[in-house]
């Protein structure tokens, strides 16, 4: 067992007051307080990476220019030498990301638009329902479509229609969406007829994609209409629920226009822009490209500054994205990580473990260790040992073990954060898997050498 005395950090460091910088609205625990007043005077800063260590990714400044540019190495293939192998942590990672999906589920058209959206076209056509009601129990049901009649205003017609009924609509959708003399208004309608027929079904949708409506969409994501780009960013959205459409939107150029209405959006147009890229981030390939087209940050921002909705779309997102170093990288430099350790200690919703698992992908790489030491992460996790719910505390426990594996000085810090009660209390009550994690950081904690330096000194320097 380690002591406190044997996990002090040398009084040659520069001291600081505390060993967390979040400010958290639910109430923490005495052992927290004790620990941070005991903290005063003592150093608790990370080791600082320099600039030059870091990747140039991380440090981009994304003008169009740069983004092109990077596209096209991308494209040559000069990305090409990622990561290939696994080390457990990485492994674990990959499990956890199954995992994860559990908490990262989401729905097209997420936002209540939809709704909205029919309550608009209600009544509109009153002698179309009376058309449909007359033929609803026929053998095969017609639209009677007229250029300008709003047919799809009827979800009861879409539960019957086939694809051969609604393919003039698509195909006059596209043609106004192709039109550069067509009026806003137009455009704007064509864009809510296609969300609302892909919304529905997925015939539907296999049907837009071959339309040539993906490209026709992707050019209204840059309109200064904003209800004409939130039409187009959740039709493409629900349009890539399809799996083979994911490469048609691809390859019409689709993600660098979404990661500007991620950036320039309404509230719900940014969601639904976050949502389109995770659809898209499940191609590897794409996960480098939407990171050197900017996303990270404006997902950052969401995360901090959108909905409880859009916080859950921009946590999914970043974490299928962060399975790429180079993200990693751009996440930790955009900011990510002072709010992710905020959101640890968040009760309810499944946000937390959300953002431990983020976390748990940040902590792969120094410089994100570093970060999440600096911004608190170490006492936000014991806590939620301590006080999360049961799943978390096997999130908690993966990227307390990453902290601490090679770093002495963050074993001390855990020690005296009271980290070892509710990983004793974990091997006892826990999960197989978090039990197995939690038995192995006490090991760390016991093991009273790291690299021949005793725990809690440093080198003469």
């Amino acid at each position: 067992m380690v002591s406190i005395a044997d996990s002090q950090i040398p009084s040659s460091q520069s001291p600081c007051s505390s060993s967390t910088r979040i400010q958290r609205s639910h109430g923490r625990s005495m052992r927290t307080i004790r620990s941070n007043l005991s903290l005063r005077g003592r150093d608790c800063s990370p080791e600082v990476i320099p600039t030059a260590a870091r990747s140039a990714a991380v440090s981009e400044i994304l003008t169009d220019s740069v983004i092109d540019f990077r596209l096209g190495e991308l494209t040559a293939g000069y990305m090409a030498s990622a990561e290939k192998s696994l080390s457990p942590d990485a492994v674990d990672l990959l499990e956890l990301s199954r995992d994860f999906s559990d908490f990262s589920s989401f729905n097209s058209d997420i936002s209540g638009e939809l709704q909205r959206l029919a309550s608009l076209c209600d009544g509109k056509h009153p002698q179309l329902g009376r058309e449909f009601r007359d033929s609803k129990d026929s053998e095969s049901v017609k639209l009677k479509l007229d250029p300008l009649a709003d047919a799809v205003a009827s979800t009861e017609i879409l539960n019957i229609a086939s694809p051969e009924d609604v393919e003039p609509v698509v195909r006059l959708c596209v043609e106004t969406l192709m039109n550069s003399s067509a009026s806003i208004e137009a455009k704007r309608d064509s864009a809510a007829k296609l969300r609302l027929l892909a919304k529905h079904r997925p015939d539907f949708r296999e049907l837009i994609g071959i339309s040539g409506a993906i490209q026709a969409l992707v050019s209204l994501l840059r309109s200064t209409d904003s209800v004409a780009q939130e039409n187009a960013v959740t039709a493409l959205l629900n349009i890539s629920l399809e799996e083979s459409n994911k490469t048609h939107i691809t390859d019409a150029g689709a993600i660098k226009p979404l990661v500007y209405a991620l950036r320039t959006g309404t509230s719900t147009t940014k969601e639904n822009a976050a949502c389109a890229l995770l659809n898209l981030s499940m191609i590897e390939e794409n996960r480098n490209t939407i990171g050197v087209c900017g996303a990270i940050p404006p997902l950052v921002s969401l995360m901090v500054n959108g909905s409880s909705r859009g916080t859950k779309d921009s946590l999914a997102t970043l974490y299928k994205l962060c399975s790429s170093r180079q993200n990693k990288e751009r996440a930790v430099s955009a900011g990510a990580v002072a709010p992710l350790v905020g959101l640890v200690g968040e009760r309810g919703g499944g946000t937390a473990e959300k953002a431990m698992v983020v976390l748990s992908s940040l902590a792969a790489i120094g410089e994100g260790r570093a970060v999440i030491v600096e911004e608190g992460g170490i006492p936000a996790l014991v806590e939620a040992i301590e006080d999360g719910p049961t799943r978390g505390k096997e999130f908690a426990v993966l990227t307390l073990l990453q902290l601490c594996s090679d770093s002495a000085r963050n074993r001390g810090l855990l020690v005296r954060e009271g980290g070892i009660p509710p990983l004793v209390a974990l091997t006892q009550s826990g999960s197989a898997r978090a039990k197995h994690k939690a038995e192995t950081l006490l090991g760390y904690l016991r093991e009273p050498r790291l690299d021949g330096v005793p725990l809690g000194t440093t080198n003469a320097r």
